[in-house]
């Protein structure tokens, strides 16, 4: 049935995808294009994949390259995927334009903003969908979570963080990560995008600071971002990466209001590892998008100063997998292929949020608040 399905796909015009990368998350978006109907796997390109075999076996078919070139040349992909590390982000990305394919990228969208203007300026001149993996948009949690805080008045405070104590594998990936970008750029763009949307207030303000824990990568592995809106809103990112890193309060999304607030509530992690252990949940990738519930808290008292409303809790405990969640991005892509939409203001976000962390970072190198224009 499964075969007859494929097959069926084919004829009615699937949209062949160039999957390039196929690390963790190029791997869990190869799984949305094989299981979504529509899509088809092309072929797939990463450094030395002739030599991996941790691939599912019904994939051994698919075409495999080590050379971008050589597979968009060959293939000529309706989608490329691009699921590299950031140095390639925007000259894949333009490539692939050229070639006329769509494109779906990982964030963040470049390395630089000059390289996303020109990233979203070649989908344009080809006249290509983008779009860019901010998988928190996907997620019906954290869209809740930013209707809540939209809600809440202004201004507004926000407080996020994710600190990830990454050890084995997780520390390997950390490490690679930060050849190109340190972590509040690289996860920072996340958690920035959702305050722009939650206070939909221009940045005017960014300042950071960080501190280099280890000697094994060339940039500061913990950063801590502030920035200010043009309606007063505020907000803070922090984000560490690494074996040292605490697992206490590793996990923060919380947002004031002058209504109130709303937080996002995650179990209790008891520890009792025994000596030499750390049983570490903050490297778990789910970390990234999971929540048990959110708290909405409401600030109007009563004549005696007694809070006038409990505290509503939000149950969240029907949540999307992280592929499954991957599977809700690749929708957006066809989505937006198939009925023609205008993804002018996902691409602008996407050089926004990028503009305001490498603000950060800016800030972090050369120790002055940066004043973005």
């Amino acid at each position: 049935m499964a075969a007859r399905t494929k097959q069926k796909a084919k004829r009615n015009g699937a949209l062949r995808v160039l999957v390039v990368g196929v690390g963790n998350m190029g791997a869990s978006h190869a799984r949305a294009y094989d299981k979504i109907e529509g899509f088809e796997l092309a072929g797939f390109c990463a450094r030395g994949i002739a030599k991996r075999s941790d691939l599912p076996m019904h994939w051994s078919n698919v075409p495999r390259f080590a050379d971008y070139g050589e597979a968009l040349e060959t293939l000529k992909p309706d989608v490329v995927s691009i699921n590299t590390w950031p140095d390639t982000h925007a000259d894949y990305a333009i490539r692939a334009f050229k070639s006329g394919a769509h494109v779906f990228m990982e964030k963040p969208i470049a390395e630089t903003v000059k390289d996303a203007r020109r990233v979203v300026a070649a989908a344009r001149n080809a006249d290509k969908k983008l779009v860019i993996g901010y998988i928190l948009r996907v997620h019906p949690s954290w869209v809740k979570f930013t209707e809540l805080a939209k809600a809440l008045g202004k201004p507004l405070v926000m407080r996020m963080n994710l600190n990830q104590q990454s050890i084995g594998d997780a520390w390997k990936w950390h490490k690679n990560l930060m050849k190109s970008l340190p972590p509040i750029v690289d996860c920072g763009v996340h958690y920035v995008d959702v305050m722009c949307q939650m206070t939909g207030a221009k940045p005017v303000r960014v300042h950071g600071i960080g501190a280099h824990l280890t000697k094994e990568v060339r940039t500061y592995n913990y950063g801590h971002l502030h920035v200010e809106f043009d309606d007063g809103s505020v907000g803070w990112y922090e984000a560490g990466w690494g074996p040292m890193m605490s697992e206490v309060a590793y996990f923060v999304k919380d947002v004031v209001g002058p209504k109130g607030c709303a937080s996002i509530v995650m179990a209790e992690q008891g520890k009792g590892a025994g000596e030499g252990a750390s049983d570490t949940t903050s490297a778990d990738i789910d970390t990234h998008t999971k929540t048990n519930a959110i708290r909405l808290h409401h600030s109007k008292l009563n004549k005696d100063n007694s809070l006038a409303k409990a505290d509503e809790l939000f149950r969240m405990e029907d949540e999307p997998s992280h592929d499954e969640l991957c599977e809700r991005e690749q929708l957006v892509l066809m989505n937006a292929i198939r009925r023609n939409i205008d993804l002018s203001d996902h691409m602008e976000d996407a050089v926004n949020s990028l503009r305001i962390v490498l603000a950060a970072d800016e800030s972090v190198r050369k120790k002055k608040v940066v004043i973005l224009r």
